[in-house]
């Protein structure tokens, strides 16, 4: 990749990007540093960046991604809640794998979410990326689930939202948000390496 555009890329981020758009890029960032570390701070974090995304992505005409970020919201709580209150005496609550039957639901999940969130925007909507931003919506969809279940295979669904969401925010004119996803991409990726670990120093489990 040419480290030049990318350089420029940033600055021109930066120089375009509006005070809201860096406070949501903080704290998202800071989010998923915290879900990386398997720290219920996650959350608190997530719910700030979420609630200016629902506003940004109303303003550029994403509704899709707008819906994403107010389920992130809802998927917070939820989140914060299993993961404050660990089941079967455990002292949290633990790294595990899907099993088969989860990872032929999280399939289902995200086929319907996308089937859905494309007809909505195609017939209903003024979106001018409603293939993209309905395949981010729902992979995200996925992802957010399986995060708040700590399920391994959350990394795997936000990869894949972030090495898609890096174009399509770039042509939506938000360049410090798509240099975000590129950033997360990685962060991601090293998650994915650090829940694997943390799954296999426990005997494992699948549900």
């Amino acid at each position: 990749m040419d480290l030049y555009w990318i350089w420029e890329g940033i600055k021109e981020g930066v120089a375009e990007m509006s005070w809201l758009e860096a406070v949501a890029v903080f704290f998202g960032i800071a989010s998923v540093f915290y879900s990386i570390k398997k720290n219920i701070l996650v959350f608190p974090t997530g719910m700030i960046s979420t609630l200016i995304y629902v506003y940004i992505c109303l303003k550029y005409k994403l509704y899709a991604d707008m819906g994403i970020n107010a389920y992130y919201f809802s998927m917070s709580i939820y989140g914060w809640y299993l993961w404050s209150r660990p089941s079967n005496g455990k002292a949290e609550l633990p790294v595990t794998w899907l099993n088969k039957k989860g990872v032929f639901s999280s399939i289902v999940l995200f086929l319907g979410a996308y089937a859905a969130l494309y007809f909505v925007l195609a017939n209903f909507t003024d979106s001018d990326v409603p293939y993209w931003d309905s395949f981010t919506t729902a992979s995200a969809f996925v992802g957010m689930w399986l995060m708040a279940k700590k399920k391994v295979e959350n990394w795997i669904a936000w990869i894949i939202t972030d090495i898609v969401s890096v174009p399509l925010y770039y042509y939506k004119g938000l360049m410090l948000t798509s240099f975000q996803f590129l950033f997360f991409t990685v962060l991601a990726t090293i998650g994915l390496i650090e829940w694997i670990k943390a799954a296999k120093s426990k005997p494992e489990v699948y549900a």
